[in-house]
């Protein structure tokens, strides 16, 4: 086996100053030596986490419609929220299941981890899977405003395409469904 040293790319960190500490996030700005020896900045947003729950059946799948004041949008995205300290992943995504679309997943399958945008950000998305889910109802949480949007799998690939999804871990979530059904 070839083993291929990641060393010149790696950037060290000479010094962290706090910027914002929050509910939700933190900023900080980090003094950083280049591989070339140059020192330059960063601004980096830290964040605990998050998870997403594809939710589909054998003819549907599900999502919440919620406005998002970041884009000053109203998004189609699978369910999802961030982890809360000392929360497993797991028990987060079963919670926001219930709390968003009155979801249980018999099995919880965990799919992918990915970086939102890693360029500036560490925040984590934990995609899953829920499987045989049965549905009740949802237990949205007093700031929380959705509504529950089933939509049938022949149609996900054309409404990808018409730009009906534009959040990324919905995007990669409706991916992993066209291909494990076979629509892509």
């Amino acid at each position: 086996m070839i083993t291929i040293s990641n060393e010149h790319l790696i950037e060290k960190t000479r010094s962290k100053e706090d910027i914002y500490d929050g509910k939700i996030i933190d900023v900080k700005k980090l003094s950083v030596e280049l591989p070339n020896g140059n020192e330059s900045f960063r601004e980096v947003v830290y964040h605990k986490g998050a998870v997403a729950v594809i939710a589909a059946d054998r003819d549907n799948m599900y999502f919440v419609k919620q406005f998002r004041i970041s884009t000053e949008e109203v998004l189609l995205e699978v369910p999802a929220g961030k982890i809360e300290i000392d929360e497993h992943p797991d028990e987060t995504a079963r919670k926001e299941l219930k709390e968003e679309i009155g979801g249980e997943a018999g099995e919880l399958k965990k799919l992918y981890e990915f970086y939102v945008s890693p360029g500036f950000s560490n925040e984590l998305i934990h995609l899953y899977e829920a499987v045989d889910i049965s549905f009740g109802d949802s237990q949205l949480e007093e700031d929380e405003f959705l509504d529950i949007v089933k939509v049938p799998l022949t149609e996900l690939k054309t409404r990808m395409h018409n730009g009906e999804f534009r959040d990324g871990k919905t995007l990669v979530a409706v991916h992993h469904v066209l291909l494990s059904k076979g629509y892509l």
